[in-house]
């Protein structure tokens, strides 16, 4: 009786996780239809590939919804982890089949690896001839990040702070009491930020169009920009288009994309104030304006260039790199040790809790900034009492440690990712930059092999797996990762 009670428990554990990615996987699959109307709009060379790629996607993901669908909705901490993950792995495995499929050709390492690029919205590619791609392929890039901006973006609202991963708690009461009895319920919520989120998308695309670009190149750059993804058109990234309009829009569209949507809500709601009043957006937009000037400065006085020309392309470039959309406008590696270093540490960085950027995150950056300089405090004057703030907030002992761990976790599998790598036989700075663009999801590397101007195409299948793995532990916030490899995670 007791081995039935714990199989039977056991079963509906592992029902609800294959309904939630059964239910992800028909998204996926009703995503791919958009690529196959646009094929065959544009008398596309090969108009079944997406037609198969959604039936097969559609039949998996209805079998696992149809065949699990659970009694008990409810879902456990364990379970919520587990799904986190699950997805992140399950939905780029199956948006890699049009690449294996198509033209292109691809292997499954190749395919998986792009897809993961796309869905994590980490820029990057193995793919060369961008410029050639039917333009369902090119849609289909785009969809993949936009699907993936949009997941992390309701997840860090609706699943993060209930997990207290990284510090993420902190966003909690915010998440769910903003605006009173305005939110009454997260669904709600999720709907009104994903909506908002749609008429960015649909805002970035119209001014794109009206900059010059053709349909296909701008709905994908639209998805690309609010995503903050970095999929282009084209190998050149949009430093192909060679137009001020079009880098000014994607500009603000990848500030915007890495600026906290709840706040966007709310300043859409009227609440303009609620926006530029709180504190992480104002460091977001402060080191997004110093690093932007010191790397005009540079530019203006090292390359001799005009200042408007220097202010447009540091802005458009630190708004890329910080963000971690990864587009480029030009090779930023060739114009000295100041951006190549500047970039390097932007790298890291990311953008503000609630966007859909990655990184560290602006909100720690303060929390650490802020313990910092208590600890000071209380190092001059030892009987001070002296509590860390983050904004009017005191920060709970819980949540300094959360943030700490995360550091540390996260500077560990960068270290560790760049030396597997290099034991692969990738040069240092190939393997730090590959890393360091894989954990904080950005896009392009340093170096002629993985810069601006290159691509990861040439490096090691199991070096592509690594990465990939990589980009899926900082997309998610890698405790969330990490403590599925816990004893005490399955055995408790």
């Amino acid at each position: 009786m007791y081995a039935q009670q714990i199989s039977t428990r056991y079963a509906g554990f592992v029902q609800s996780i294959l309904f939630v990615n059964g239910i992800f996987l028909v998204v996926l699959a009703i995503g791919m239809g958009v690529p196959a109307v646009v094929d065959l709009m544009d008398g596309g060379r090969e108009l079944w590939v997406f037609p198969l790629s959604s039936a097969v996607t559609l039949f998996i993901g209805c079998s696992l919804a149809l065949t699990n669908v659970s009694t008990h909705p409810n879902l456990t901490a364990r379970q919520i982890f587990i799904i986190t993950t699950s997805v992140w792995i399950i939905v780029p495995a199956f948006g890699a089949v049009p690449f294996m499929l198509s033209e292109l050709h691809m292997t499954f390492t190749d395919a998986f690896f792009e897809s993961m690029l796309g869905v994590t919205t980490a820029g990057s590619t193995v793919i060369t001839g961008i410029d050639r791609l039917p333009s369902g392929l090119l849609i289909w890039r785009g969809i993949l990040q936009w699907l993936g901006g949009l997941g992390i973006m309701v997840m860090s609202f609706s699943v993060m702070p209930l997990l207290r991963v990284g510090g993420m708690q902190i966003f909690k009461i915010e998440a769910f009491d903003a605006g009173g009895k305005t939110f009454p319920r997260a669904t709600e919520i999720s709907v009104r930020l994903t909506l908002v989120y749609v008429v960015l998308t649909l805002a970035c695309g119209g001014a794109l169009l009206f900059a010059g670009m053709d349909s296909v190149e701008a709905a994908t750059h639209a998805m690309t920009t609010i995503a903050t993804g970095g999929y282009s058109t084209s190998d050149a990234s949009v430093g192909h288009f060679n137009s001020a309009a079009i880098e000014a829009i994607i500009t603000l569209g990848m500030m915007l994309g890495g600026t906290p949507f709840m706040l966007l809500l709310m300043a859409a709601r009227g609440r303009i104030g609620e926006l530029f009043g709180n504190t992480q957006v104002r460091w977001y937009f402060g080191l997004l304006g110093t690093a932007t000037a010191a790397l005009a400065i540079w530019l203006m006085f090292h390359e001799h260039w005009m200042p408007w020309v220097a202010l447009r392309k540091a802005s458009f470039a630190v708004a890329s790199i910080m963000t971690g959309t990864g587009f480029a406008a030009g090779d930023y590696t060739t114009r000295g040790a100041l951006p190549i270093v500047l970039i390097f540490f932007l790298t890291f960085v990311g953008g503000c809790s609630g966007s859909t950027s990655c990184g560290i995150k602006v909100f720690r950056i303060q929390i650490v900034a802020n313990i910092v300089g208590q600890e000071l405090k209380r190092i001059i004057h030892p009987d001070g009492v002296f509590i860390p703030r983050y904004g009017d907030v005191e920060i709970s002992q819980e949540t300094v440690s959360s943030v700490l761990n995360f550091l540390a976790a996260f500077l560990f599998g960068f270290a560790g990712l760049t030396l597997a790598l290099s034991v692969m036989g990738l040069d240092f700075v190939t393997a730090a930059s590959s890393a360091a663009t894989a954990i904080s999801n950005v896009g392009p590397g340093l170096g002629p092999v993985v810069g601006p101007s290159g691509t990861f195409q040439s490096l090691p299948d199991a070096a592509k797996w690594l990465l990939s793995g990589g980009m899926v532990v900082g997309r998610l916030e890698v405790m969330t990762v990490l403590v599925l490899f816990s004893r005490h995670f399955w055995t408790e």
